[in-house]
């Protein structure tokens, strides 16, 4: 299989910070000692990929921020990594001035301009370091890869491309265009980094078609011009796609605006949704050791951890996409494991130190000095287990008190039912009047799915009942003012998405393991297992990706930027279905889309498919565009 664009871009950064040369392998020699110079925008594309130890092994001694206060280190290479903005050039030229390091190695995030290349060139002339600046790069890496399979836009300056700014009523033009080709640059960088030109669909009228003609444009001006080309020779021969193109689908978020509120119930997107997670790392607040604080006294501060989730943790690699539920029986399986590892060390231990005097010790002793050694050769192994251990039980111990103080599971299969039209077991009213299930927030999400997925829009009468108790429970009802526009007016424009019809099964209550001696006490929290079922999102790759004829999907446009002349068609040319597909949605995304389809994927052999959105964000952050967008 080939490389990953986790892998890609990873191995880009490490040529980067190797002075732009391949890194050499298996050599003995030191690395240069350098130091890194980076923006917010460098920093949130290093941060999900290379740890601070890789880095060192690299050579990178100081990774400093570009507009923090550093210090003169005269006799050093720096590399810098930064987006090519007003700001950060004119720090560059202050860099060169006041003479900073031994040489100067420019490397920006997305292409730079002739106008500021030539700022910089009349800086170092002036500061008499013309021969300090070494070399001068564009890396088009203007895109963040949190997973194998998964890509962000940005996380700097993220409300600029953000949903609510795409779809706000009183947008003018020129900022529409700002948006789409800040959108388009860096889904360009994406391709280049991925080394293909891919064959682009998109649905008509909206802000990803804007994209997709964007985006061909662009490509196609770049393949014109042969000897400036990103896509000839080198980089395309070794790409994964050298045979085959892939598809790149472009949907809009509002084709969609019921999953972003979901509540869910795999692991990954659990922990996005509830806690707080970002670019990899989640935050948890410990809770503190029960004991009374006296009377009085100032309720104790919680204390913030922070983890790295990444692509190292096998148990995270394997479990990110399961039902909660079997995530709490993996912790605990590991944790007995362990222990049971752990006993056998101290066991060991016992029996060398104890047993010294009598004879029968010394033939003890050569059979246990193998036991020892190879003890002792797993114990960094033991200890990196038991972090990652340590690490899963503080976090599944977060998320489980957020299921049962919210009743997120009652949540989750109500909403599943009223996505997949199924029959419901109790009245809407009464979840959102239980002052026990859920915040108000929970509630609204919960009214916002059955609004957007009802066929018929409830009555005034019935809306007013449900406007009443939403707001007895707290909510605020902007966001439905926004939704209540929406859907008229794609009511007018299309069909409801639909949502296939999921099954939720309750396994009934927790299992056995729940109840012998366990970390997560999962009374009362229901079992359900889930049936998979695709999403709108993931519908629409599968007849792009299969080559099925659908009404949803018959009339999206086709782009090929290798075609000479751009001809406007929407049949596609090849009949074969694709292998490769990457899917980008317009407006935001979520982990409950990405975990959907990458079950759609397991299930094919041979496929690979890549997820992508303009900026990543849980319910709670969209409820918050929405409610922006219902007060306009």
């Amino acid at each position: 299989m080939a490389a990953s664009v986790r892998e890609k871009q990873t191995a880009a950064l490490k040529r980067m910070l190797n002075f732009n040369a391949p890194p050499l392998k298996n050599t003995t020699a030191e690395p240069v000692w350098k130091v890194l110079i980076y923006d917010r925008f460098g920093q949130d594309i290093i941060s999900p990929l290379l740890s601070v130890k890789e880095l060192r092994d690299i050579g990178i001694t100081l990774h400093l921020l570009l507009h923090s206060d550093r210090d003169p280190i005269p006799d050093v290479p720096a590399i810098y990594f930064v987006m090519p903005t007003e700001e950060n050039i004119d720090r560059i030229c202050q860099d060169l001035r006041n003479q900073l390091y031994e040489s100067y190695y420019l490397n920006f995030i997305s292409a730079i301009s002739r106008s500021k290349l030539e700022d910089i060139a009349s800086a170092a002339l002036a500061a008499n370091a013309v021969n300090l600046v070494t070399k001068v790069f564009d890396q088009y890496l203007n895109f963040i890869t949190l997973e194998d399979d998964m890509f962000i836009l940005c996380n700097q300056n993220k409300e600029h491309i953000s949903y609510h700014a795409i779809n706000k009523p009183d947008i003018m033009d020129t900022d529409m265009d700002g948006i789409m080709d800040t959108i388009v640059d860096s889904l360009f960088c994406f391709f280049v980094t991925l080394g293909a030109v891919p064959i682009i669909r998109c649905p008509r009228g909206n802000a990803a078609e804007m994209v997709a003609v964007k985006l061909d444009k662009k490509l196609r001006e770049n393949l014109r011009d042969a000897r400036n080309s990103l896509f000839t020779g080198d980089t395309v021969g070794t790409g994964q796609f050298s045979f085959q193109r892939p598809l790149f689908v472009l949907a809009d978020r509002n084709l969609d605006l019921a999953t972003p509120l979901h509540h869910t119930w795999t692991y990954q997107a659990l922990i996005h949704d509830v806690l707080d997670f970002h670019l990899n790392r989640v935050s948890v607040e410990e809770s503190q050791g029960s004991e009374a604080s006296p009377a009085g006294a100032r309720p104790k501060k919680k204390n913030k951890k922070s983890y790295d989730l990444t692509a190292a943790d096998k148990f995270w690699q394997k479990h990110k996409g399961s039902p909660f539920p079997e995530v709490a029986e993996a912790v605990q399986e590991e944790l007995d494991t362990y222990r049971a590892q752990e006993d056998e060390v101290k066991r060991l231990k016992s029996i060398m130190g104890l047993e010294g005097e009598d004879d029968g010790a010394i033939s003890m002793l050569s059979d246990n000095t193998a036991k020892l050694t190879s003890a002792v050769s797993s114990l960094p192994e033991l200890l990196e287990k038991k972090r990652l251990i340590d690490l899963h039980t503080n976090v599944a111990t977060a998320v489980l008190d957020h299921i049962k103080s919210r009743k997120l599971d009652v949540y989750f299969e109500y909403e599943e039912k009223l996505m997949s039209k199924s029959t419901l077991d109790k009245s809407l009213l009464d979840i959102i009047s239980d002052p026990d299930a859920g915040t108000a927030e929970d509630k609204m999400r919960l009214f916002l799915i059955y609004y957007i997925t009802s066929q018929q829009p409830p009555s005034e009468a019935d809306l007013e009942q449900y406007k009443k108790a939403l707001v007895d429970a707290g909510c605020d009802l902007s966001p439905l003012n926004y939704i209540k526009q929406w859907k008229a007016f794609t009511k007018m424009a299309a069909t409801p998405a639909n949502y296939g019809s999921s099954g939720v099964k309750p396994m009934g209550l927790f299992s056995r393991v729940m109840n012998t001696g366990s970390q997560f006490v999962m009374e009362g929290v229901k079992n359900l297992v889930l049936k998979q079922h695709n999403l709108p999102v993931t519908r629409i790759l599968d007849n792009l990706m299969e080559i099925k004829s659908n009404p949803e999907t018959d009339d999206y446009r086709y782009f090929d930027p290798k075609m000479l002349r751009g001809s406007e068609s929407s049949i596609p040319r090849s009949k074969n279905p694709f292998q490769e597909a990457i899917v980008f949605v317009v407006g935001g995304g979520n982990y409950i889309e990405y975990q959907n389809l990458v079950d759609y994927t397991k299930a094919r052999q041979g496929k690979r498919v890549l997820y992508g959105c303009s900026e990543l964000f849980n319910a709670a952050q969209f409820m918050k565009q929405l409610s922006q967008l219902g007060q306009k």
